[in-house]
């Protein structure tokens, strides 16, 4: 270096056309900690860099402002390793071969663990990593471990010292057969991986939201993964160490950064709505909507945290009720008014397309209102007037049972279909601009109401019977019926309408929309989940997972234009064909 220029140095940043959409993605590390220094090992932040990532060094702090800033601003989160973890957390008492504790990291990384979990965030778990991973969801991790194999290496850190198999199947499978380089043992079994080792302590039990992934041969979990197909792994050894052989799960964690970034660009753009929520049955409960509450799959913290910006929320009306139904319905709506008044910064009701798109540019989230089986209108006509001018936007004609409007699916064939007085509740919604509603009916119902109806119609929260022969799910020819008519059918997470054997997670949910989509178009599909009502599966269990939903869109390569026509675009439509259908008629 004979001379030397900064300005020379930076001119190719400078030329450097930069836009956001376009930039790295962002890894944040957690530091560790120890002589009044945050420290970092260097294969860390080098392995990032390498399968390309920006490294962003989080320092552990447990103030909640630092820790909501800093998930903000960051893709995917890496936990370090370093010191024991404090039994305490996983009330426990210390055992004589505990070593020494970081008090200064533990409470940090495990409360920025569970708030990068309940983001869909990606995470790799490293050594004292996946520790912190299985104490902050639900596992166990094992203060001493006793075997006779050797888990703490004398030898070099980038040197492998004992292997590990694989489990056939799992993430961490495809990543080191699929992202590759790597290194295996003599022979090439593709399950099997050499390792490096610098623990005393192991996972014991992954927890419900973890599986194992990996296996010393002395039977200690070396790694698990999420059961609930989000992008977490953890692993016991020290892949920074091990450079080219270990990049792969660095350029896993990168790609998935870029996906997670992506998914939260485009929330940014959408308009996301979910068509069917039965939440408000637990009002009585004294929910408290603007906490994260345990007792309901929807509320505001969740709604943010999935990127959900909209819920149709129901007054679902049961069979028997031994109060009046009409009553009832009321109770519900003047409990969402409360729920919404006592939150108007950051909630509000909406009756129109519109008004959704202006309470998102407000930074509001929506409720919309619908019914949940016409017997809350009690056999009075005059009631769809009186539910329209509440803001109720659907109504769906039965539930589980015949009313005095249509058969129901489940139920005895009463009318043969529609009944007349159903017809004439039809046409009034259709006079007043509300969408009639056709899950839970049998297909006479269905049809009839298809004949009758002069604007499309909707299913809330169906699915497709071609892959779930269960009655409330639709037949393809009831699909391209629906379609040809302009309706739409929102996918629903009923676990049995998914599969019979109740055992769907979100990948059902994904093949019944591409289903949908084969026999209808992609104008006329979306998701109503049934959240509260028995609707969500793994992978979408909350409102909180529904970014999940949008990544495996972007994964299925569905371009932005119909990731918003199934976010609750075409469900729009239908709604601004009802509302101006009635307007013209006005």
């Amino acid at each position: 270096m004979n001379r030397f220029s900064i300005d020379g140095h930076c001119s190719g940043i400078y030329d450097y056309s930069f836009s956001a959409s376009g930039r790295q993605p962002i890894i944040g590390i957690t530091g560790n900690y120890g002589d009044q220094t945050c420290k970092l090992g260097e294969g860390y932040y080098k392995q990032i860099i390498r399968a390309g990532g920006t490294p962003l060094v989080i320092p552990p702090s447990a103030d909640k402002e630092v820790l909501l800033s800093t998930l903000n601003r960051i893709d995917a989160l890496l936990l370090t390793g370093g010191a024991d973890i404090n039994p305490l957390y996983q009330n426990e008492e210390p055992k004589a071969q505990l070593g020494g504790i970081n008090d200064e990291r533990d409470l940090p990384e495990l409360l920025i663990t569970r708030l990068a979990y309940n983001r869909q965030m990606p995470i790799l778990g490293i050594c004292r990593g996946i520790q912190t991973l299985a104490v902050a969801l639900g596992g166990r991790v094992a203060q001493h471990i006793d075997t006779d194999l050797k888990h703490s290496q004398e030898a070099g850190r980038s040197v492998p010292t004992h292997s590990v198999s694989l489990e056939q199947g799992s993430t961490l499978f495809h990543i080191f057969n699929e992202y590759g380089p790597f290194m295996p043992v003599d022979p090439p079994y593709p399950e099997r991986l050499a390792v490096n080792s610098f623990h005393h302590q192991a996972v014991s039990d992954p927890g419900p939201r973890f599986r194992v992934a990996a296996k010393s041969p002395d039977g200690i979990i070396e790694a698990i993964e999420s059961t609930e197909h989000k992008p977490i792994v953890g692993v016991q050894w020290h892949p920074e160490c091990m450079d080219e052989l270990q990049l792969p799960l660095f350029s896993w964690l990168v790609s998935e950064a870029r996906t997670y970034r992506e998914v939260q660009r485009m929330h940014d753009q959408i308009l996301s709505l979910d068509t069917h929520c039965d939440t408000p049955m637990f009002f009585p409960q004294g929910i408290d909507f603007g906490t994260r509450d345990s007792r309901i799959l929807v509320d505001l913290p969740k709604m943010q945290e999935g990127r959900l910006d909209a819920t149709i929320m129901v007054a679902y009306i049961p069979q028997k009720m031994e109060e009046s139904a009409f009553a009832y319905a009321n109770q519900i709506f003047d409990k969402i008014e409360t729920i919404a008044a006592s939150h108007d910064d950051c909630l509000s009701l909406a009756r129109t397309p519109e008004e959704l798109w202006q309470n998102k540019k407000a930074g509001k989230k929506s409720i919309m209102l619908g019914i949940e089986n016409g017997k809350a209108l009690e056999g009075n006509i005059r009631n769809v007037r009186h539910f329209a001018s509440r803001g109720v936007v659907y109504i769906t004609l039965c539930h589980n049972g015949d009313n005095d409007l249509c058969d129901s699916a489940k139920g005895n064939q009463t009318h043969g279909g529609v009944s007349p007085f159903g017809a004439k509740v039809i046409r009034k919604m259709n006079e007043l601009g509300l969408i009639v509603d056709l899950s839970h009916a049998h297909e006479k119902s269905f049809y009839d109401a298809l004949d009758i109806s002069s604007t499309p119609i909707v299913c809330s929260h169906s699915s497709c019977r071609a892959l779930c022969d269960h009655p409330r799910n639709l037949t393809d020819d009831q699909m391209r019926a629906l379609a040809k008519k302009g309706g739409v059918c929102q996918i629903t997470l009923y676990p049995g309408f998914l599969r019979l054997d109740d055992k769907a997670c979100i990948l059902d949910a994904i093949e019944h929309l591409e289903h949908a989509i084969r026999i209808m178009g992609i104008d006329h599909v979306g998701l109503g989940t049934d959240f509260d009502g028995d609707g969500g599966v793994p992978g979408l269990a909350d409102a909180s997972e529904l970014s999940l939903f949008t990544r495996q869109l972007l994964k299925s390569h569905y371009n932005q234009e119909d990731i918003q026509k199934i976010w609750g675009g075409n469900f729009l439509r239908v709604m601004q064909q009802c509302q101006d259908a009635a307007l013209r008629n006005d």
